[in-house]
């Protein structure tokens, strides 16, 4: 599984464009990415805020990641109603492909090729017995910005703010 994903951002985008990652409850099936993306593309393009157009992008990454990414230095800031549109569309992809975006408790790894979901309650199992160690690459979906996806989102696990939590030493 290639993790490349830098090349797909918009170039245009300024570094401090607002981020939202939503991890899916399971990877999509190819049919199912495929029906997704034609609803993701009109959700961007009717994307408002305040009644001005949302400069946005979105895109689901590796079958699991749905990421939205609002420029809001182009003139429409988003807020309120246009978060709530947001979410009110995250929750109907839900329904319809049958699975969770909305799962805060549900940790990725990028193990064995593959992206692997863990509790966060068996992190520390999980660690304990060598599931994962301080150099797995951690899918961290708190980063904020553009330039937070780009430098600190598949990051390792001694990186991340499991690392306090691990009490891993740097």
């Amino acid at each position: 599984m290639d993790l490349e994903f830098k090349h797909l951002l918009p170039e245009d985008f300024a570094p401090n464009s607002r981020v939202w990652v939503y991890q899916c409850s399971r990877q999509l099936g190819m049919s199912e990415a495929l029906q997704l993306e034609p609803l993701l593309e009109e959700f961007i393009e009717q994307w408002q805020a305040h009644g001005a157009s949302v400069k946005a992008y979105g895109n689901l990454f590796f079958g699991q990641f749905l990421v939205l990414v609002a420029d809001e230095t182009a003139g429409a800031a988003v807020s309120g109603c246009s978060t709530d549109s947001s979410v009110r569309f995250v929750k109907s992809l839900e329904a319809r492909f049958n699975v969770n975006f909305f799962d805060r408790t549900m940790l990725a790894f990028y193990r064995k090729e593959k992206v692997e979901r863990l509790p966060l309650g068996q992190l520390q199992y999980a660690f304990d017995n060598n599931f994962i160690d301080a150099d797995t690459l951690f899918f961290n979906n708190v980063v904020l910005t553009k330039k937070g996806l780009e430098e600190s989102w598949i990051i390792p696990v001694k990186n991340s703010w499991l690392a306090k939590r691990l009490r891993i030493v740097a």
